[in-house]
C-alpha cells in the first residue's frame, strides 16, 4: 500500500523484540448486555468485556494473530476482569495501565424491538479515557505490522492527544493504520463537533472502516461510491463500509463492490 510493512510472521526481531500483528490503543470497558428478566420481570444484565478496539484484537487473537493491547482501567474489579479476559484470549496486556482514582468505564446495551444496540455510559469521566503518552509501551508501536483504534478515543482529554501521537508514532515506524471512527453519539457534545474530530485521523489513515450512518455523518452524503470516494481522498488507500444485513461496501482507487452478508 505505498508503505513497506514490518511484518515478520509474528516471531522475535533481532535483539528479541516481539511482532504483532495488531497494536491497538483505546477503550475497554464493561459492557452490561440484557440477560433476560427476574421472577418480578425486572431486566438483568450480564457482565461482558467490552471496547470496540479490544474487542478486534481478541476476535484476531482467537484467529492465531499476535495482538497487543494499550489502555487504561480502574483499580476495582472490573478493570481485574478485562485483564482477566485480554489474558483468556491470549491478547498482551503489558500496556494496560491502572487508574488508582477513576473506576473502570462501564456501558448499559439496550435492544430495540429490531435488535438494534443504544448505549447507557458512564464515563465522565471513566478510567479510559485518562490514558497519558507517557503511559504507552512505545516498543508495541515500533513492533507491529497494524496499528488500530477508534473514534472512541478522540472523545476527551487525555486520551485523544495520546492516540493521535501513538498514531503518528507507529506510522513513522513502518505500521499500516487502521481506524475505525465508531460513533456513538452520548459521547459527543453534537454532531458537528463529532464529525470534526472523527475526521481529523485520516490524513494518516490506512484502512478506513465505517458505517453507512458514519459515512453520511462524515462526507454529508449518502450515495456509497462518491462517500467512499470523498473518504478515500482524504487519506486512506481502503475504506470499508458496514450496511447491516445487507453486507459491506469496498472502496480503493481502482476497485469497488458490495460484499453480502446475513441478516
Amino acid at each position: 500500500m505505498g508503505k513497506k510493512s514490518c511484518y515478520n510472521g509474528g516471531k522475535q526481531r533481532k535483539g528479541g523484540s516481539t511482532m504483532y500483528d495488531i497494536a491497538g490503543l483505546g477503550e475497554i470497558l464493561i459492557d452490561f448486555t440484557p440477560a433476560g428478566v427476574d421472577d418480578c420481570g425486572r431486566t438483568l444484565f450480564a457482565r461482558n468485556p467490552g471496547g470496540a478496539v479490544a474487542n478486534v484484537l481478541a476476535m484476531n487473537a482467537i484467529l492465531g494473530g499476535r495482538c497487543a493491547f494499550m489502555g487504561k482501567v480502574g483499580a476495582d474489579s472490573f478493570g481485574d476482569f478485562l485483564r482477566a479476559s485480554l489474558v483468556k484470549y491470549g491478547v498482551d496486556c503489558h500496556g494496560l495501565s491502572v487508574s488508582r482514582t477513576v473506576p473502570t468505564t462501564l456501558a448499559f446495551v439496550h435492544l430495540d424491538e429490531r435488535g438494534e444496540r443504544s448505549f447507557t455510559f458512564y464515563r465522565k469521566p471513566g478510567a479510559d479515557i485518562l490514558l497519558e503518552e507517557r503511559e504507552i509501551r512505545r516498543p508495541l508501536l515500533e513492533n507491529c505490522r497494524f496499528f488500530h483504534f477508534g473514534g472512541v478515543s478522540l472523545t476527551d482529554e487525555p486520551l485523544r492527544s495520546t492516540t493521535l501521537s501513538a498514531v503518528t508514532y507507529a506510522r513513522e515506524h513502518g505500521a499500516l493504520i487502521s481506524y475505525d471512527p465508531n460513533y456513538r453519539p452520548p459521547l459527543w457534545e453534537d454532531e458537528t463537533q463529532a464529525a470534526f474530530e472523527l475526521m481529523s485521523p485520516l490524513s494518516e489513515t490506512d484502512i478506513l472502516k465505517v458505517s453507512d450512518e458514519e459515512m453520511a455523518l462524515l462526507t454529508g452524503v449518502t450515495d456509497l461510491c462518491t462517500g467512499a470516494e470523498i473518504l478515500c481522498g482524504s487519506g486512506p488507500v481502503l475504506v470499508l463500509v458496514t450496511l447491516g444485513e445487507q453486507g459491506a461496501f469496498y472502496y480503493t482507487r481502482r476497485w469497488h463492490g458490495l460484499l453480502p452478508a446475513y441478516p
